[in-house]
């Protein structure tokens, strides 16, 4: 006999890039997964949120974090090669993005109300991409 949702909800992705999963009251469960958008000769902009911090786990596969220093523009670009089940918080109003292996799932924990609209973009800069390629020569 199977478990009412009213008592436990289940839940998966298994598609392409981010969706989340589960929101409850001021947070949100999300998935994130491989994108061909994500690649880093496609990442050609980083994005920041300007009211919370955003978590996240590597479960599976590898996933290099790139966090951009900078307020208006950005003036150095860092990678972070996460490891499996451990907890990376981006700190809120700090520049990132991901590249991820093809079997890579991460889990993220962010506010629910995390939008485009508290959230801003910053185009990379032809050094700023450059500097991006060069953290990942291995996913070129």
């Amino acid at each position: 006999m199977p478990i009412p949702e009213s008592l436990l909800e289940i839940r998966e992705y298994t598609g392409p890039g981010y969706r989340p999963l589960v929101d409850f009251g001021a947070w949100r469960v999300a998935i994130l997964r491989y994108a061909e958008d994500m690649l880093p000769r496609n990442i050609r902009s980083m994005q920041r949120h300007n009211e919370t911090d955003e978590v996240f786990v590597l479960l599976q596969g590898r996933c290099l974090l790139f966090l951009g220093e900078g307020d208006d523009r950005i003036t150095r670009v860092l990678a972070e090669d996460m490891k499996p089940l451990k907890l990376y918080n981006v700190r809120r109003g700090a520049w990132h993005h991901h590249t991820l292996s093809e079997d890579a799932v991460v889990l993220i924990v962010e506010n629910r109300d995390t939008t485009t609209a508290n959230s801003d973009d910053c185009p990379l800069d032809e050094a700023g991409y450059q500097a991006l390629q060069a953290l990942a020569p291995d996913w070129l």
